[in-house]
């Protein structure tokens, strides 16, 4: 059997690094001039609010350019930039639109003649990912001949990594990725990433953009790390394969590209890889990719080192969504700064749609619609405190934090989107964390 060709390149923008990377693994090869092209990218967050950390959570503007640069030299006529990030109010396109302008897609547009679109703005078509999995799936994506995965090189809280498979979620209505966190159809998460590719043309090229690389991602509250690494192949598993040892997994260790190999018959060992230029060994390195918790699962560790007494803030899980997710990334810390010392009385967090109250707790907060809908008529919930939109309402999440006695700032909260630029401190004054990579000259 052929192997497949995978390139390895560290990224030097004088030395061209991403054309080298697609010349080494034949990227390109039999790609027509006209095929109709789509790139994702992955921009999974943004806020107009403050400057965020951007490194490691989003893949660099340099990339997407230089990337779009090789195309056109090939002669690649129609290229079409897509994707749909997740925003905290889900009717917002300005925000979308604002990201665009400020990583310099707008530029591209005027350069070189591509289009850029939020997908949230474009048609969907409901199409069958296999063995049962439907889901709504953009139209430009579901249209091209040719895709162009961008993915950036990070782990992720829920599914491991988040490389070329799971990059593709972005391209799927909110429904339907809400559903990908459904578990009553017997189908987990990582069942149904795993059938993500099902949506792509017969050809396609994964770029992984290792510039930086992002321990306990997916987002800004993760351990950034300057990595300067690209990985391509026109075999996006085998791209996905070479990432995840890169991050120092093995496909048994990530479950969707576990049931991937089995089913496509690969090797585990990467034995059916060739790998053109720098040697994984060289450049392995472990990253988390579960925030740490106490053994029963009921506390954050970093909680339970302050001491934290009569709270159960319980382990997330794979079905809390993308919208609660962010959330949690500001409210964890919130309640943490609302501790003084004196214990809280007896109360318990649940998020996600699974989860279950625990006996003989005073107060349970359910942290969302699908938790009301689950729990509300529970015998065990002595005192029900609960936030019933989706996505949890700011000020319904204040006010139901504040009746459980866990005085939180109301300002953290309900000024959600300034919460990111907090982080930026700990990247403040490194020369080494560039944003110039987030900009198009």
């Amino acid at each position: 059997m052929d192997k497949q060709l995978v390139s390895v390149v560290r990224y030097d923008e004088a030395a061209r690094s991403v054309e080298s990377a697609v010349a080494l693994c034949d990227g390109l090869k039999g790609v027509p001039r006209d095929a109709r092209t789509f790139i994702k990218p992955n921009i999974v967050f943004w806020t107009r609010r403050v400057p965020f950390p951007k490194w490691g959570v989003i893949t660099t503007s340099r990339v997407v350019a230089d990337v779009v640069a090789v195309l056109k030299a090939h002669g690649i006529e129609h290229v079409t930039i897509g994707e749909g990030m997740v925003t905290y109010d889900p009717k917002d396109v300005a925000t979308p639109a604002h990201a665009f302008e400020m990583l310099g897609y707008r530029r591209l547009e005027e350069r070189y003649g591509v289009r850029c679109v939020n997908v949230h703005e474009r048609p969907f078509r409901t199409v069958d990912l296999g063995e049962g999995i439907r889901a709504k799936v953009n139209a430009d994506i579901l249209e091209s001949d040719f895709v162009v995965d961008l993915p950036v090189l990070k782990t992720h809280s829920q599914t491991v990594v988040s490389l070329g498979v799971k990059n593709l979620k972005g391209c799927l209505d909110i429904a339907s990725r809400k559903a990908f966190h459904d578990t009553r159809d017997g189908l987990d998460l990582h069942r149904k990433v795993a059938g993500l590719p099902g949506m792509l043309p017969e050809r396609s090229l994964t770029i992984l953009d290792g510039i930086f690389t992002n321990e306990r991602g997916p987002g800004f509250d993760g351990r950034i790390r300057r990595k300067d690494i690209l990985v391509a192949s026109a075999d996006w598993l085998s791209t996905d394969l070479v990432g995840a040892a890169l991050l120092g997994y093995t496909p048994e260790e990530v479950p969707h590209l576990d049931y991937l190999v089995k089913k496509m018959g690969r090797a585990p060992d990467l034995r059916d890889i060739e790998i053109r230029g720098e040697m994984i060994a060289d450049h392995r390195l472990l990253h988390a990719y579960a925030f740490p918790y106490t053994k029963d699962g009921s506390l954050p560790v970093p909680m339970k080192r302050m001491g934290i007494e009569g709270l159960a803030y319980r382990q997330y899980d794979q079905t809390l969504c993308t919208y609660c997710a962010l959330l949690s990334a500001a409210l964890v810390p919130a309640v943490a700064r609302a501790w003084k010392g004196e214990p809280w009385k007896e109360v318990e967090v649940l998020t996600g749609k699974v989860m279950r109250p625990t006996p003989g707790k005073k107060k349970t907060i359910l942290l969302g619609k699908c938790m009301y809908l689950a729990n509300r008529n529970h015998p065990d919930i002595a005192e029900m405190l609960a936030v019933k939109s989706c996505p949890p309402s700011p000020e319904e999440i204040v006010d139901v934090f504040h009746r459980a006695g866990i005085l939180i700032e109301r300002g953290l909260i309900e000024d959600i989107e300034a919460v990111p630029g907090s982080f930026m401190q700990k990247y403040e004054g490194k020369p080494e964390f560039d944003e110039g990579l987030f900009r198009i000259p």
